[in-house]
């Protein structure tokens, strides 16, 4: 079931967007959200909202200017012989919990299966992405507060 957490967070979002109407529906359940002048109109259907991973929406006027990772030719060259820690999801990229605390990793940490390498922030949700390998963190691909895509590689690990 979608938390009341996560349509006030829809709501909040629509109002600040260019999107006049946002319709969510999954196994009978169905939430609409439509503005009407300056406010949001929540309609549901009368069956329960299920809960599911929220849709993916991005801002319009960021995917119009996407910024370029830096090209790393010598990572490529050794690509094949490393684990890729990819992005489960578009977001935002964030090394730390918040910009006081240190990064999670950088280059030459040592990483479990389980630790947390990085955050990938969508739709105001932070999701703590894991190594899912054991060995060491050998290039960060992508800069902090950069834009990622859904399976593009975040880190380099060699693993043991």
């Amino acid at each position: 079931m979608l938390k009341i957490e996560e349509i006030r967070e829809l709501i909040k979002l629509i109002d600040k967007s260019s999107i006049d109407e946002f319709s969510y529906e999954i196994e009978g359940s169905k939430i609409k959200l439509r503005k009407k002048g300056a406010e949001v109109i929540q309609t549901a259907a009368p069956a329960p909202v299920t809960h599911a991973p929220v849709p993916q929406q991005t801002n319009p006027e960021a995917q119009a200017a996407p910024q370029e990772a830096p090209v790393n030719n010598e990572a490529k060259e050794t690509n094949e012989n490393l684990h890729q820690i990819k992005s489960p999801m578009v977001g935002t990229f964030y090394t730390s919990s918040n910009p006081e605390s240190d990064a999670y990793v950088s280059k030459g940490s040592k990483v479990e299966e389980e630790s947390i390498v990085c955050i990938v922030e969508a739709m105001k949700l932070f999701n703590e992405i894991t190594a899912d390998v054991k060995g060491e963190i050998v290039d960060i691909l992508v800069e902090n507060g950069q834009l990622v895509e859904y399976g593009q590689p975040l880190f380099l690990v060699k693993a043991e």
